[in-house]
């Protein structure tokens, strides 16, 4: 494949790759290759740019706060839980390109467009308890090709990450930015706000071998598998021959804590615990696009033991334990978890 088309910045005007012609161009050389997967794309950008407007606005919008209401996690919601949850039901329904769309939001899966060749799923405002103090938040999603070719099915859904096509995240921080990968790599974007266009901002990003941090919430320490608390005693031992201690950095959004991971290696770790005995981040929403980006990006992402993408889902709402993160990293998390 060609390389794709730059992007430079210069003072007061951005010239480059939009998210868009990124998407087409990649697409371009695939065999049999419709738009359609173009078009689910750029329907999602517009989705995004739609709920980024009310996350800048949240508060003279009306928009922070709880509605009072319990969802499907047992979670309180969130206004903008619900209108980004709403906004991208309503984007992917009207583009015909969606069999199948589920939200962590949801019960149960929502079947939309019956000729649609894609089931879209997503996580549409991750880390909304931070959505009152202005802390970083996000929206993650993974696409598939629709398996069934009657009717679509529950089945269309349960699959393993590995049948993922596309999966990405946008970080709503300082600049908004859109992370995404199509199979080829992992590329971020940057939405300019006088444009209301993303630009291609750092393409063909790779996750250092090995980092310096680490994320995770040490305040449910107690609770985790003496494995686990063996591992964040060593990764906070001071051992010069092994370039410890890490330094310990945690927000409490996956999307802004996998973000510096991403960039920057080290790794980040949501076990399971006494409290969530089968971990707490969902598979098919926030665990599989993760894992699927940081694959393409030369990293790593288990269960603490197995491969994330490996996993085939036995429901909908399937939690799981995650780590992700530089490839060296993860394998030295792995060796506690699978000591006898």
């Amino acid at each position: 494949m060609a390389d794709a088309p730059s992007s430079s910045f210069s003072a007061g005007a951005v010239v480059g790759t939009t998210l868009r012609e990124h998407v087409l161009f990649s697409m371009h050389a695939a065999p049999g290759a419709t738009g359609e997967f173009t078009s689910l794309i750029n329907h999602l950008s517009l989705a995004i740019r739609i709920i980024n407007s009310r996350v800048r606005a949240a508060g003279l919008a009306n928009l922070l706060g709880y509605t009072g209401e319990i969802n499907v996690q047992g979670e309180a919601v969130q206004k903008l839980d619900v209108f980004s949850n709403d906004v991208l039901l309503n984007v992917l329904e009207r583009s015909g390109h969606c069999a199948v769309i589920a939200s962590e939001e949801l019960d149960e899966l929502k079947f939309s467009n019956r000729d649609g060749k894609y089931v879209v799923l997503f996580d549409p405002l991750d880390g909304s308890s931070n959505i009152d103090t202005n802390v970083g938040i996000g929206t993650i999603f993974s696409v598939l090709r629709r398996r069934s070719t009657g009717a679509a099915s529950q089945d269309d859904a349960l699959r393993p990450g590995t049948e993922i096509v596309a999966a990405g995240y946008v970080l709503y921080g300082p600049a908004t930015v859109f992370v995404l990968s199509t199979g080829n790599g992992v590329h971020c974007f940057t939405l300019d706000p006088d444009v209301g266009e993303f630009f291609l901002s750092q393409g063909n990003v790779r996750c250092p071998l090995r980092g310096n941090g680490y994320s995770v919430n040490e305040g449910n320490f107690s609770r985790w598998d003496p494995r686990v608390q063996a591992w964040n005693t060593w990764i906070k031992a001071d051992d010069q021959a092994t370039q410890r201690p890490y330094g310990h950095r945690y927000v409490g959004s996956l999307v802004a804590d996998a973000h510096r991971v991403l960039l920057k290696g080290g790794i980040f770790v949501y076990p399971a615990d006494s409290k969530s005995p089968t971990g707490k981040l969902r598979l098919l929403y926030e665990a599989n696009p993760m894992a699927f980006l940081f694959e393409q990006a030369g990293g790593m992402a288990t269960d603490g033991v197995n491969r994330i993408l490996d996993i085939v889902p036995s429901a909908v709402h399937q939690r799981v334990p995650l780590a992700i993160g530089s490839s060296e990293d993860v394998i030295a998390y792995r060796r506690f978890l699978t000591q006898a």
